[in-house]
Formats: C-alpha cells, sequence, structure tokens
C-alpha cells in the first residue's frame, strides 16, 4: 500500500465517479444505477438518491477532473478552493469494517460534499508525498478516462473501462489478420 487506505479509496472513487461521464447512458441519471455505482464505494451517512442529489454528484465531476493534474500550484489551488467551500473540518473517524481514518464533512452532509472533500484530502496526501505524476489519463486513444496509478512500478496506463483488454485483443486481432504468428501459450506480446 503506497498511502493509507482511505486516501487510495477516495482517488480511485473520484476517478471512477468522472470516468462515469464516459458511460452511455451515465449511470447516475438513473436512481437504481446511481444507488448501486454509490453504494459499491462504501459510503457512510446518508445516500438520498433523489433528483436533487444526484445531479449534485454529477455536478462535480468536472471539479474532480480538473485535479488530475501535474501541476501542483494549479492542484492546491483548487484543492484549497474545494476545502474552503466545503468548510472541510477533519477529525478521525472510525465505522463498519474501516478503522482509524480521516473524514472533513460531518456524516449528515451532502453526499456531493462528501465526495469532492474525500477527493480533495486524498489530493492532499499525493501533494505532500509529491505523488502527482500517479495521476493518470487512460492511455487508449479514443479514451478520455481518468486513472489512479497505484502499482509499485508505476505501469498502469489504462482505464478500469476495459480501455486495455479491448486495445490488446485489437492488437491480438491485428496479428491474426496480418498473417503474424502468435505464441503458443497464447499470451500477447505488446
Amino acid at each position: 500500500m503506497l498511502f493509507a487506505h482511505d486516501t487510495e479509496v477516495a482517488l480511485t472513487d473520484g476517478a471512477a465517479l468522472v470516468n462515469t461521464e464516459l458511460d452511455d447512458p451515465d449511470p447516475l441519471l438513473e436512481r437504481a444505477s446511481y444507488l448501486s455505482f454509490v453504494h459499491s464505494w462504501e459510503w457512510s451517512g446518508p445516500v438520498v438518491g433523489d433528483a436533487v442529489e444526484r445531479a449534485a454528484v454529477r455536478a462535480i465531476r468536472p471539479e474532480i477532473r480538473a485535479l488530475w493534474t501535474d501541476d501542483e500550484s494549479l492542484v492546491v489551488d483548487r484543492v484549497n478552493t474545494l476545502l474552503r467551500r466545503e468548510s472541510a473540518l477533519p477529525q478521525l473517524v472510525r465505522h463498519g469494517d474501516w478503522d482509524w481514518h480521516l473524514h472533513a464533512t460531518p456524516t449528515d452532509a451532502p453526499l456531493a460534499s462528501r465526495w469532492v472533500v474525500e477527493v480533495a484530502m486524498a489530493m492532499v496526501d499525493l501533494v505532500r508525498a509529491g505523488e502527482l505524476s500517479r495521476l493518470r489519463h487512460c492511455a487508449a486513444p479514443d479514451c478520455d478516462g481518468l486513472l489512479i496509478d497505484l502499482s509499485r512500478n508505476r505501469s498502469k496506463r489504462y482505464c478500469d473501462s476495459g480501455c486495455g483488454n479491448r486495445l490488446n485483443v485489437a492488437a491480438y486481432r491485428a496479428r491474426l489478420t496480418s498473417g503474424a504468428s502468435v505464441p503458443s501459450d497464447g499470451t500477447l506480446q505488446p
């Protein structure tokens, strides 16, 4: 683990939230798919799922996307703006299966506020560790997805939407049609 568990989860769920913009249909538009997505991230506190909450959560996606840069001064400015706007007050909490970790909003704050503050607090850890280079955009030429590279060797290149697999399959099929040999073990070579 490179960072505290809550930091890694906040960065991963922040990228996943922004990447919902790429889905068709947008899973945050309909209540059932919205609730399924939100509950998959084990949020504490109330999740209402009504149209107002869904719109507020969709509205923070561009703010989180704007954090995905290696420009440290820009990230710091944006993080500080978000934390001030949401009146973030860090505090240690423990709930469910989670041991002590930081929350910076009251448990009953609106979900969009809790979400954007959690991501902003995780960005604080990245800035302090000098690890903004772990914030990436998907390397697939036709994808605008975000990812957080938490691998030890900093090798993650594709978002979690299946881009890496899709490109590997396309390369494999291209080699088959061009008559190139495929290794007998079936592995794909870059």
